[in-house]
Protein backbone atom coordinates (compact mmCIF):
# COMPACT_ATOMS: atom_id res chain seq x y z
CA UNK A 1 0.00 0.00 0.00
CA UNK A 2 1.52 3.26 -1.05
CA UNK A 3 -0.59 5.66 0.99
CA UNK A 4 -3.39 5.96 3.52
CA UNK A 5 -6.05 6.72 0.93
CA UNK A 6 -5.29 3.57 -1.03
CA UNK A 7 -5.26 1.47 2.14
CA UNK A 8 -8.67 2.87 3.18
CA UNK A 9 -10.06 2.22 -0.29
CA UNK A 10 -8.80 -1.37 -0.25
CA UNK A 11 -10.24 -2.08 3.20
CA UNK A 12 -13.60 -0.59 2.25
CA UNK A 13 -13.76 -2.55 -1.00
CA UNK A 14 -12.84 -5.88 0.58
CA UNK A 15 -15.35 -5.58 3.41
CA UNK A 16 -18.08 -4.37 1.01
CA UNK A 17 -17.45 -7.45 -1.14
CA UNK A 18 -17.52 -9.69 1.94
CA UNK A 19 -20.86 -8.18 3.03
CA UNK A 20 -22.35 -8.71 -0.44
CA UNK A 21 -21.02 -12.28 -0.53
CA UNK A 22 -22.62 -12.90 2.84
CA UNK A 23 -25.99 -11.67 1.61
CA UNK A 24 -25.71 -13.58 -1.66
CA UNK A 25 -24.74 -16.79 0.11
CA UNK A 26 -27.71 -16.53 2.43
CA UNK A 27 -30.11 -15.83 -0.45
CA UNK A 28 -28.93 -18.72 -2.59
CA UNK A 29 -28.71 -21.15 0.32
CA UNK A 30 -32.49 -21.25 0.74
CA UNK A 31 -32.34 -21.49 4.53
CA UNK A 32 -33.45 -18.73 6.88
CA UNK A 33 -30.44 -17.25 8.68
CA UNK A 34 -32.06 -14.08 10.15
CA UNK A 35 -30.21 -13.27 13.36
CA UNK A 36 -26.93 -14.91 12.30
CA UNK A 37 -26.90 -12.95 9.05
CA UNK A 38 -27.61 -9.64 10.77
CA UNK A 39 -24.93 -10.29 13.38
CA UNK A 40 -22.37 -11.21 10.75
CA UNK A 41 -23.08 -8.14 8.63
CA UNK A 42 -22.88 -5.84 11.64
CA UNK A 43 -19.58 -7.51 12.59
CA UNK A 44 -18.25 -6.92 9.07
CA UNK A 45 -19.04 -3.21 9.19
CA UNK A 46 -17.71 -2.85 12.74
CA UNK A 47 -14.40 -4.41 11.66
CA UNK A 48 -14.25 -2.12 8.66
CA UNK A 49 -14.93 0.99 10.74
CA UNK A 50 -12.33 -0.02 13.31
CA UNK A 51 -9.61 -0.59 10.72
CA UNK A 52 -10.34 2.62 8.79
CA UNK A 53 -10.32 4.69 11.98
CA UNK A 54 -7.01 3.13 12.98
CA UNK A 55 -5.50 4.32 9.68
CA UNK A 56 -6.34 7.95 10.40
CA UNK A 57 -5.16 7.88 14.01
CA UNK A 58 -1.93 5.92 14.37
CA UNK A 59 -0.83 4.84 17.80
CA UNK A 60 1.65 7.27 19.34
CA UNK A 61 5.06 5.92 20.19
CA UNK A 62 5.16 3.28 17.46
CA UNK A 63 7.18 3.57 14.31
CA UNK A 64 4.81 4.21 11.38
CA UNK A 65 6.16 1.33 9.31
CA UNK A 66 5.67 -1.14 12.16
CA UNK A 67 2.22 0.28 12.97
CA UNK A 68 0.90 -0.08 9.42
CA UNK A 69 2.47 -3.52 9.08
CA UNK A 70 0.50 -4.63 12.17
CA UNK A 71 -2.64 -2.94 10.83
CA UNK A 72 -2.39 -4.80 7.52
CA UNK A 73 -1.81 -8.08 9.38
CA UNK A 74 -4.96 -7.41 11.44
CA UNK A 75 -6.84 -6.63 8.23
CA UNK A 76 -5.85 -9.97 6.71
CA UNK A 77 -6.75 -11.81 9.92
CA UNK A 78 -10.18 -10.12 10.14
CA UNK A 79 -10.96 -10.75 6.47
CA UNK A 80 -10.06 -14.43 6.77
CA UNK A 81 -12.17 -14.70 9.91
CA UNK A 82 -15.19 -13.26 8.08
CA UNK A 83 -14.69 -15.66 5.17
CA UNK A 84 -14.68 -18.57 7.63
CA UNK A 85 -17.87 -17.27 9.25
CA UNK A 86 -19.59 -16.99 5.86
CA UNK A 87 -18.61 -20.53 4.96
CA UNK A 88 -19.93 -21.75 8.34
CA UNK A 89 -23.16 -19.83 7.78
CA UNK A 90 -23.99 -21.71 4.59
CA UNK A 91 -22.63 -25.10 5.69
Amino acid sequence: MSNKRELKRTINNVFDILASECIAASLYDGKHHGENLNALISTIFAMRNDLVSRISHPEPGMKPKEYYKNLIADFHKDANEVVDQISNLIA
